[in-house]
């Protein structure tokens, strides 16, 4: 196969898979910890007007989504490539923490979790990615 055309497909995979585990991770969420009595986390609008509820417990499942999408994610597509396998790490990693900033600017969070979630949930598990997936 062409290796441009293996680097986008890979590109795409680890976009698709890291998007799933975000997501499912999103979804059960609210099971493994419940939200606070009275927040509506259905909607976008529900959790702006409930956020002042949310304990410091409940951003550990959004962190680990975040991080756990970002690192399956760049690792299948490190896993996949053709050539530059490091580079296409840290891109999806890139494509992530891009996803992060703007979830920022449509729900507000509180400063400590955007501080940790955009500094520690992106771009290092990009790095631990290529170190997973990327021999010397």
């Amino acid at each position: 196969m062409n290796p441009i055309l293996r680097n986008i497909l890979a590109c795409l995979a680890g976009i698709v898979l890291g998007n799933l585990v975000n997501g499912g991770l999103i979804h059960i969420s609210s099971s493994i910890i419940p939200p606070p009595n009275g927040a509506d986390t259905t909607t976008v609008e529900g959790l702006k007007a409930t956020m002042h509820l949310f304990e410091p417990k409940h951003f550990l499942l959004p962190f680990l989504a975040h991080a756990l999408g970002t690192l399956t994610g760049a690792t299948l597509t490190a896993f996949l490539g053709a050539t530059h396998k490091r580079k296409l790490a840290y891109g999806i990693g890139a494509f992530f923490l891009l996803g992060g900033t703007a979830a920022v600017f449509m729900l507000p969070s509180p400063i400590w979790f955007t501080i940790l979630d955009l500094a520690l949930a992106y771009m290092p598990m990009a790095y631990l990615a290529t170190k997973i997936a990327v021999r010397n």
